[in-house]
């Protein structure tokens, strides 16, 4: 079975492969947007055959700068189509086993579009949902 650790970084490493996008399998202290920022939210234990299976929802937190509004909110965007060279959908489910470490994953949903403060700075932000399950 994978480690939480080892299914975050397999997901930073295919965020990685969008130009452009930084990706951070921990909290940064200081993010420095585009960034998208792998979070866990829960754990389903056992869903298959007594430790067969386990559930692993994690959200991708991607942070736009707000320079310029409408170039942040283009920015945004294109990381949130369900498909193009930008679209974070894409990116992960590009392998969905994550170098082999799970055995199936699903980009499920875009949620909180919106400005979100983090320290003294104001971002343009949405939640990616990706359910991974190993």
């Amino acid at each position: 079975m994978p480690t939480v650790q080892e299914l975050r970084e397999g997901l930073a490493v295919r965020l990685r492969t969008i130009s452009g996008l930084r990706a951070a399998s921990t909290q940064p202290d200081n993010p420095n947007p585009p960034q998208a920022i792998v979070n866990l939210d829960s754990i389903t234990y056992d869903t298959a055959f007594a430790r067969g299976l386990d559930e692993y929802q994690f959200t991708i937190l991607v942070l736009a700068g707000r320079v310029a509004e409408r170039t942040s909110q283009n920015r945004l965007e294109a990381y949130l189509n369900p498909s193009g060279s930008s679209s974070i959908k894409v990116a992960i489910q590009g392998d969905r086993t994550l170098g082999g470490k799970a055995q199936a994953l699903r980009v499920t949903e875009v949620t909180s579009y919106g400005s979100l403060n983090v320290g003294d700075i104001t971002y343009l932000a949405a939640n990616i949902t990706v359910v991974v399950y190993a």
